[in-house]
C-alpha cells in the first residue's frame, strides 16, 4: 500500500484541509475536562522502578536480552494480577514479543492494541557521562539508553494497567499490551504482531506522540502521530583493483566514496506538503514565538517559501516534516593500511515523504552521486502506509486526557519523521495513532544519542494520560 498524503507545494488549501484545521481549532478550544485524582503515590514510585530496572536490560542487537526483559514483565504483570494464561512470551531468534491480554467484557468487540518495542539501539559505555545500561536519577531527569526510545512508553503503559486493576476497573472490549523485539533494526516481530493483530479496532504506539515545552517549561502542543514516512537503507558501494599504496592512483575507491558523501550531504529533496504537515505547521505556528513560528504559518501557507523552508530545516525537530530526507549513517572501506582499497560503502538512511515512492530516490541519489562506478542496493524491504483517520472517538478521548495534564493544550494531529512499529499496523488497515506521554522541551530529546534523558516530572503526567485514554477507548 502506498502513501498517498503527498501533494503539490503550490497548491491552494483544499476543502478537506481547511476541514482539519476547523477540526484542529475546535480541539484546542473546547471545554476543560472533570478534574481527576492524583496519581497515587505507590503507582508513580512503580512506574519508575520499571522504568529504572528497564534501563538495566541491555536489549540491543545481538545481546539476547529481550527474553530476559520480557521475562521481567511478565513477572510485574502477574504480581498486578494477570493471569500466566494471558501472557505469552514468543521467542523469535535472539529477540521476543510479548503479548498480554486483558479479556472484555463485550466479546462482540474489537480489541485495542497498546505497543511498544523492548529493544534500544547500541551505547558504549566510553561515550557516556554515566553507565547507559545503569539508570540513574540527576537533577530531575532519569538517565539511560532507553528512557525516552522506548522504555518510559512500556513502563508507563504497564504501570497504567497494573493502576486500573488496582481500581477494580473492566474493560469492555480486550486490551491487548504487544511488546516488540527488533523494531530498531529488522521490525520482523512488528510484522508478525501485525498480522496477529489486523483486525484490531485502533493502535495506541507510546513510541511516538508527546507535547513540546516551550523555553519557560510549558506545554506549546501536543503532536499525535497519525501517519510517518517510509524508512529505507540504501548501500552505495564502490570498487576497484586496488594495489600499492606507495603506487596511488586516481581510481581510489574511498576517494569516490568521499565525493559521493559529500554530494549527498548537500542535497536537498524538494519541499513536500500534505494537508497534515501543512496542519501542523499552521496550529504549532500560531503558538511558537518569533522567527520559527513565523516560519512555520509561512510554510504552512507556501511550502515554496525558501526562506521559511531554510529556517526550519536548520532545525532538527523540524527538519523531517518537509520533504524526504536522506543522511549517510554507516561506512566502510579498505582492507589493509598500506594498500590501496578494493572496495569501500557507505549505508544512507532516508526517510521518504508519504507518496513519493522508493524507486524515485534512487533515481534522485543516482543523479546526486553522478558516478558511474557506484552500485545502488536497497537493503531493507521498505514498507509505506496511508495516514490514519482522525477518528472521533479517538481525538475526544485523547482531549480528555490531555486536558488533565494541560488544559486546552492544542492537539495537533502530525507526521512522523522515524518509522515506528504503528507503519505495520497501517499498511494493514489498523487506526494507528501515537499517543505517547512525554512532555519535553526538543533540547532534551537525546533519543539514540549520548546521554538520553527523560524528565521525571513527566511520569505522573503519562500514567494519568494511559489511564484516562483506556477507561475512554476501552471501557
Amino acid at each position: 500500500m502506498r502513501a498517498t498524503l503527498a501533494k503539490d507545494p503550490t497548491m491552494s488549501m483544499t476543502r478537506s484541509g481547511r476541514g482539519l484545521a476547523a477540526a484542529l481549532l475546535f480541539l484546542a478550544c473546547i471545554g476543560r475536562a472533570p478534574a481527576e485524582p492524583a496519581v497515587p503515590a505507590q503507582v508513580s514510585a512503580q512506574a519508575l522502578e520499571i522504568l529504572m530496572r528497564s534501563v538495566g536490560y541491555r536489549t540491543v542487537e545481538g545481546e539476547g536480552q529481550v527474553p530476559a526483559y520480557a521475562g521481567y514483565l511478565s513477572a510485574v504483570l502477574q504480581a498486578g494480577g494477570y493471569r500466566p494464561s494471558d501472557i505469552v512470551i514468543t521467542p523469535f531468534g535472539e529477540t521476543a514479543t510479548l503479548v498480554a491480554r486483558w479479556p472484555g467484557s463485550d466479546a462482540t468487540l474489537k480489541p485495542i492494541v497498546l505497543i511498544g518495542h523492548m529493544d534500544v539501539v547500541a551505547a558504549h559505555r566510553e561515550d557516556w557521562t554515566r553507565d547507559p545500561f545503569t539508570a540513574v536519577v540527576e537533577q530531575g531527569y532519569v538517565y539511560g539508553r532507553g528512557v525516552v526510545d522506548n522504555k518510559f512508553g512500556i513502563s508507563t503503559m504497564v504501570a497504567a494497567l497494573l493502576w486500573l486493576r488496582q481500581e477494580g476497573w473492566e474493560p469492555r472490549r480486550e486490551v491487548v499490551l504487544a511488546l516488540t523485539g527488533d523494531e530498531e533494526t529488522s521490525q520482523e516481530t512488528t510484522a508478525i504482531l501485525a498480522e496477529q493483530w489486523k483486525h484490531a479496532e485502533m493502535l495506541l504506539n507510546s513510541d511516538a506522540g508527546g507535547a513540546s515545552l516551550g523555553d519557560d517549561g510549558k506545554p506549546v502542543v501536543y503532536a499525535l502521530q497519525a501517519a510517518e514516512k517510509t524508512y529505507v537503507d540504501f548501500e552505495i558501494s564502490f570498487a576497484n583493483p586496488g594495489g600499492h599504496s606507495s603506487r596511488p592512483s586516481t581510481d581510489n575507491a574511498i576517494h569516490s566514496l568521499a565525493r559521493a558523501i559529500t554530494r549527498i550531504s548537500q542535497h536537498r529533496f524538494p519541499a513536500r506538503a500534505s494537508e497534515l504537515t501543512r496542519a501542523y505547521f499552521r496550529a504549532a505556528g500560531a503558538l511558537t514565538p518569533g522567527e520559527t513560528g513565523a516560519a512555520m504559518r509561512r510554510y504552512a501557507e507556501d511550502p515554496s517559501d525558501r526562506a521559511a523552508y531554510e529556517h526550519l530545516a536548520a532545525l532538527p525537530e523540524y527538519v523531517g516534516q518537509l520533504g524526504t530526507t536522506c543522511i549517510a549513517t554507516m561506512a566502510k572501506a579498505g582492507h589493509a593500511p598500506n594498500a590501496l582499497p578494493q572496495s569501500a560503502m557507505v549505508n544512507v538512511n532516508c526517510r521518504v515523504f508519504p507518496g513519493e515512492r522508493v524507486e524515485e530516490v534512487q533515481a534522485a541519489l543516482e543523479r546526486v552521486v553522478s558516478d558511474p562506478g557506484a552500485t545502488f542496493r536497497v537493503v531493507n524491504e521498505p514498507v509505506a502506509s496511508d495516514a490514519s483517520p482522525l477518528r472521533e472517538d479517538l481525538m475526544a478521548a485523547l482531549r480528555r486526557a490531555i486536558d488533565l495534564r494541560a488544559p486546552g493544550l492544542p492537539i495537533v494531529p502530525s507526521m512522523s519523521a522515524g518509522a515506528t512499529d504503528s507503519l505495520y499496523f497501517r499498511n494493514l488497515g489498523v487506526p494507528s495513532y501515537g499517543v505517547g506521554g512525554t512532555f519535553m522541551h526538543p533540547g532534551d530529546n537525546y533519543a539514540h544519542g549520548l546521554d538520553e534523558r527523560v524528565p521525571v516530572a513527566t511520569l505522573d503526567g503519562a500514567l494519568a494520560q494511559w489511564r484516562s485514554l483506556l477507561r475512554d477507548l476501552g471501557g
